[in-house]
């Protein structure tokens, strides 16, 4: 059985209440009937509006709750990874400009104080803790469990983590406790100090509680310690005792997949998205046989602009222009002046000499001008309109008279050397292996969706380095370029990357301007232009219903005028149809996470998109354990258990995101990095950035190697305990590695429409079954890889399948 054939769904969003949708994933699939969401500039909610010549500065706003936050990211402000629940609300950091500071104080938001300012580019842009998409049901489910027997504990600890981070040893615990949904009370955590040693030796430590859009999800809570704790022991506040042993996360294995001489280090500075692309070709040059650069096939939009200018200083007075041809094109070669005649009753007239456009303003019998905005654009477009398009501002009447104004250039204001283009851009992808043909395992990595996001394209350029100039000397690389079908490509974005680098540091987006005219079209927008690319895809998008992007077009997490309405979306979607990929790593900053699916849910109710299965999250979880061990091994930097996992559970909602499409759509096991602590960090930092993470991206291949040459068959076995009612007992599977069980309580012959054994819950493990003593059970298991165990054929009609039945044993 090949892994696509695993159980796989979407399912799009109606436009109901959140109890008329809860409903309909409970009852299964139906035709979907889905609300457009308003266009880029008519019947948004109220959205924030961002000014060129403005820089973004980082600044504290406090919401109240959960419900706060959302709204706040419906005005499409653009967050940064960071959240921290305090008693007095919620406080999350927003990269923001002056005018969008005063913008939310007049929604009401409350605006702390400027953590970085526009020139802290290189330090640390703070992170934000996580919100989680969270079921109501599963805490009354479990409280109704509990109500049912006194033998279950109250409590019950999910995680128990010790890692070291540089030099600091910590413990990380996670435990969901009953009354959690109602009560406030934190838990604690006694420690022993080693095997053999007493529970409390090791001191204590407090988890609070983790509640997102009023629903309880776990208790959480990290320490600094000073021995590793063999064993921990929870009381909660009603008396229940829950102790578990302490399992070490990320433990470095004293082997090295790198052999000796294995050679890496290869950047030394940070690329523009141009550089980018002349390293990929001249590594395919260097390489020939390994190596070769694809044009993808949907170029960008281009680094370009229409020359533009707005004169005038109020609303109802300024008129703006912009040229019709391409600013590196003719356009910035057009001025514009609207002259006083300097005499009375004179008519409004223009007259163009070349590319040099004067407006003779009209006056009346005191020689005042009474031009208004409105006249001078219609006589702008009239007798000038061969070079340029004039409109009033924003939807202005224009009613205003407009001020005399020197002759003024247009310009495209755009500031990167002339060696950029200005043409619609390629996106090239390298692709590296012995056989490019598709009969291997494919593996995709592509980086700067996030034009701001320097250090991600380092990663890919450090990887692919390594891949090919080990591969004449490491064996090791050698089989993954001989077993894989690698594509990296460094730049999704390269529009959007050299406006970063050139023009605006901030720049999050594209460069595509969706505004519709009578909107903000005109060039003190210009900052405020694009879509986020990783909101523009078609799983479980904005225009499914979900949250986590913006209708508006001057919104940072704008998520365009439909799904994959951009190229360089398409481009993506163009590499994960091919049918050999089976991997993916999106890589992005900042903050340290390590994620995949779910990434996206609705509001109100936080429903999520379905959740990876038991096995396939087992999976997901042991590949990312290998990944994460591997960067740690470059300088002992550990990515937290807390910012791992789905992204619903340690992250937020970010509707269309390239990840849901790649796993939803075509069951590509695609995760997503968030490089580092920063964006744009010191070099300093983004060099071992850059190579820590390259060291798990050269896991992933390994990964993905190992799965390719996967032949083992998965075994599994019924574990039987004493039920918590009369006549039944608790049945669990246990299997030997990430495996599907599917199975039967009837008597009946398992296969893949049976029963998929499930999670007890958010970041737990199996569930247990209650059944009657005696009950029939009837199973088999099969491997990501596809791999049925004892090479049973569950669309057959063989009968080695699993069988058991749901006693105790006897004596």
């Amino acid at each position: 059985m090949s892994r696509s054939a695993l159980p796989r769904w979407r399912r799009r969003l109606p436009a109901a209440t959140a109890a008329g949708v809860a409903l309909l994933l409970l009852a299964g699939p139906a035709t979907a009937v889905t609300a457009a969401p308003p266009t880029a500039d008519e019947g948004a909610p109220a959205v924030l509006e961002r000014f060129a010549d403005e820089q973004a500065d980082v600044v504290e706003v406090t919401v109240a709750d959960s419900a706060q936050l959302d709204e706040l990211v419906a005005t499409g402000v653009d967050l940064d990874h960071h959240v921290t629940r305090v008693e007095q609300g919620i406080v999350v950091h927003a990269v923001v400009t002056p005018t969008e500071v005063a913008a939310l104080k007049r929604m009401g938001y409350r605006v702390g104080g400027v953590l970085y300012d526009s020139a802290d580019s290189a330090q640390r842009v703070a992170e934000r803790e996580a919100t989680i998409a969270a079921h109501r049901a599963e805490n009354q489910a479990y409280s109704a469990t509990l109500a049912q027997t006194a033998t279950v504990s109250d409590v019950k600890i999910i995680r128990a983590d010790y890692y070291t981070s540089g030099a600091n040893q910590v413990l990380s615990v996670e435990a969901k406790w009953a009354q959690g949904q109602t009560s406030t009370s934190t838990l604690t955590v006694a420690r022993d100090s080693g095997p053999g040693t007493e529970i409390g030796s090791g001191g204590t430590q407090t988890i609070n509680r983790f509640v997102d859009a009023g629903v309880y999800l776990y208790h959480r809570g990290a320490a600094s310690v000073t021995t590793r704790p063999h064993r921990i022991q929870i009381t909660s506040p009603t008396g229940d005792v829950a102790v578990v042993e302490v399992k070490e996360w990320l433990p470095i294995p004293e082997t090295n997949p790198e052999g000796p001489g294995y050679q890496k280090d290869f950047v030394t500075s940070y690329l523009t998205p141009t550089e980018l692309y002349a390293r990929i070709k001249q590594l395919a040059a260097e390489f020939p046989q390994l190596a070769e650069v694809v044009e993808l096939p949907y170029k960008t939009n281009g680094y370009r602009r229409k020359a533009q200018v707005v004169l005038g200083a109020a609303n109802a007075n300024r008129v703006a222009v912009d040229s019709l041809a391409w600013g590196h094109e003719g356009g910035n070669d057009i001025s514009v002046e609207l002259a006083d005649p300097g005499a009375a009753d004179r008519p409004l007239s223009v007259t163009v000499t070349d590319k040099a456009i004067r407006v003779a303003l009209a006056t009346d019998a005191a020689g005042a001008v009474t031009s208004t905005a409105a006249e001078v654009a219609a006589a702008l477009n009239a007798q000038a309109g061969a070079l340029v398009k004039a409109y009033t501002y924003r939807g202005e009447a224009g009613a205003g008279v407009v001020a005399p104004a020197v002759r003024t250039p247009l310009s495209d204001n755009l500031k990167a050397p002339a060696g950029v283009s200005r043409d619609p851009h390629p996106v090239y992808a390298i692709r590296i292996g012995k056989y490019r043909d598709g009969s291997r395992t494919g593996v995709l990595a592509y980086a700067q969706e996030h034009a701001r996001e320097w250090v991600p394209p380092l990663v890919t350029i450090e990887t692919a380095e390594r891949l090919l100039r080990n591969h004449a000397t490491d064996e090791n690389t050698k089989q993954l370029l001989r077993t894989l079908d690698i594509w990296i490509v460094p730049s999704i974005n390269p529009d959007g990357g050299h406006y970063s680098f050139y023009d605006y540091a901030s720049q999050r987006r594209n460069m595509t301007n969706h505004c519709a005219p009578g909107g903000a079209t005109d060039a003190l927008a210009r900052n405020s232009w694009g879509v986020d690319n990783n909101r523009n895809y078609t799983e479980y998008s904005l225009f499914d219903g979900y949250s986590g992007a913006s209708p508006s077009c001057t919104s940072d997490t704008y998520a365009g005028p439909s799904e994959l309405s951009e190229p360089e979306n398409k481009n993506v979607d163009w590499l994960a149809q091919r049918p050999n990929m089976k991997f993916s790593m999106n890589l992005h900053s900042s903050g340290n996470y390590f994620m995949w699916s779910p990434g996206a849910y609705a509001t109100p109710g936080r429903l999520s998109a379905p959740r990876p299965t038991l096995a396939e999250e087992s999976f997901f979880w042991g590949a990312s354990s290998r990944i994460l061990t591997a960067i740690k091994r470059h300088r002992n930097m550990a990515v937290t258990p807390a910012r791992t996992g789905p992204i619903s559970d340690v992250l937020y909602s970010a509707a269309g995101n390239s990840g849901d499409m790649l796993w939803y759509k075509y069951g590509i096991y695609a995760w997503n990095f968030e490089v580092g602590t920063s964006f744009q960090p010191t070099w300093d930092e983004a060099h071992q950035e850059a190579l820590e993470f390259s060291n798990g991206l050269v896991e992933l291949m390994r990964v993905a190697r190992d799965f390719d040459k996967d032949k083992h068959r998965p075994t599994s076995t019924l574990s039987v305990a004493p039920g918590d009612t009369p006549g039944t007992v608790s049945v669990r599977f246990d299997v030997s590695e990430p495996a599907a069980v599917f199975y039967t309580l009837d008597g009946g012959r398992p296969s893949y429409t049976s029963t998929l054994y499930a999670s007890a819950g958010i970041r737990e493990g199996a569930e247990t079954l209650t059944v009657p003593v005696g009950t029939k059970i009837h199973w088999f298991s099969v491997d990501a890889a596809g791999n049925v165990e004892k090479n049973y054929r569950p669309d057959g009609d063989s009968k080695n399948f699993n069988r058991g039945w749901a006693t105790l044993p006897t004596g």
